[in-house]
């Protein structure tokens, strides 16, 4: 059977979308579990940055590996170590140390199928679309949150969280399948060159690949904790507001989640006519502010909170693909699995810290609504500061 560019990205994408299906499992049932052993604020951050911290440490092999083996062979045995971590996590955990283990487990498994899949991928189509794949690509990161957030709400609404939580564990095992047996086989190029973990100083070395790893890093502390915490503050909200909502906090947290579909794509698209880093500039400047609007929506009526929560959200999105794609323009071919292994560590170990400091904020504003705000006015720092710096510096081949 032909392979062609439209079948691989699309069973790349299905692939990648099923490999995440326990990704939102612990946000999703956050605050049964925080009242259930007795957590604060700090530690439910805890738990839910275990699940970056483990990818943080697990990627820079997971990934960087990928320029000596194809990405095909570290996204299946990842797949098992996902699934090993949801299901230790649906038997053992039964506070926030033993979680925080198992979510690390599960985000290990995670650091060798996203940028794995992604590399597999650009390793398999190459063409002048190429862009607009690894855009598709990582929009389906939503996606995959998305049916995440709904599988476990739908399940969790008839079986015990530690039930769904195994039920999802077959995610994974559908997205190995998949690329075992309908993704051919491909080594990578010049792996014989390449070593067993990642030459990261020849990365740095490289001013647009660090320009775009940094931008990632702020992406991804406003996105992760957004993500984690997102589920907990929908339902903080309704618990102040007037009348009866139409959807649930999970159900509206995954709808809040596919709106990063259109949005990355649509922005990789803009950021191609517009300029790349101007364009991601601007969008961070916008969630930046975005973000405080959103925390301090919390007591408006529901359908206005989720609302802007819902823009917030998509001015977060906006400049996701866009950043990725960047990168792999920008990175020789031969160093792309390391540039992917630093920008991902460097990502989600921004992505382990930020639900951490937004648990602390809460813990010590006392969790009312003006901690909340605060929360999510945290998310934007980053974002805020890559984006001053950017637009600080002049000529145009520094915004173009």
């Amino acid at each position: 059977m032909p392979h062609g560019p439209r079948r691989i990205v699309t069973l790349v994408c299905l692939a990648e979308a099923l490999s995440m299906t326990g990704f939102a499992a612990y946000p999703a049932f956050l605050t049964e579990l925080k009242a259930l052993w007795g957590m604060s604020g700090t530690e439910a951050g805890f738990v839910g940055g275990a699940f970056f911290f483990g990818y943080m440490v697990a990627v820079p092999f997971l990934t960087g590996i990928t320029d000596r083996l194809d990405a095909r062979q570290v996204f299946v045995a990842s797949c098992f170590l996902a699934v090993a971590g949801m299901v230790g996590f649906a038997a053992f955990a039964r506070g926030a140390f033993t979680a925080a283990a198992f979510q690390a487990l599960t985000g290990a498994g995670l650091a060798g199928t996203y940028m794995p899949g992604l590399k597999a991928l650009t390793d398999r189509v190459q063409s002048p679309r190429q862009s607009r794949y690894i855009a598709f690509y990582t929009a389906t990161f939503g996606i995959g949150t998305s049916l995440s957030l709904i599988l476990a709400g739908q399940l969790g609404k008839t079986l015990p969280w530690s039930t769904t939580v195994t039920v999802l564990a077959v995610g994974p095992l559908l997205a190995a399948v998949i690329f075992l047996v309908a993704l051919p086989p491909q080594a990578p190029e010049v792996h014989r060159q390449s070593g067993w973990l990642p030459r990261f100083g020849d990365v740095l070395e490289q001013k647009q690949t660090r320009t775009y790893i940094l931008g990632y890093g702020a992406h991804c502390w406003e996105l992760f904790g957004l993500r984690s915490w997102m589920v907990a503050f929908i339902a903080f909200g309704y618990s102040l507001g007037s009348g009866q909502p139409w959807l649930s906090a999970t159900e509206a947290a995954a709808a809040i989640n596919l709106l990063g579909l259109p949005a990355s794509i649509l922005g990789n698209e803009a950021a191609g006519k517009l300029g790349r880093k101007r364009w991601i500039a601007g969008v961070m400047l916008a969630a930046a502010l975005l973000c405080w609007l959103a925390g301090f929506a919390a007591s408006a009526p529901w359908w206005l909170m989720l609302l802007v929560l819902a823009i917030y959200f998509v001015a977060v999105m906006a400049d996701s693909a866009s950043l990725t794609a960047g990168l792999v323009e920008v990175t020789p071919p031969a160093q792309r699995g390391a540039a992917m292994a630093l920008y991902s560590l460097l990502g989600f170990g921004a992505g382990f810290v930020a639900p951490l400091v937004f648990g602390v904020i809460l813990d010590v504003a006392e969790n009312g609504p003006l901690a909340w705000g605060l929360a999510l006015g945290s998310l934007g720092l980053l974002g805020l500061g890559w984006s001053v710096k950017r637009v600080a510096c002049k000529g145009t081949s520094t915004l173009s």
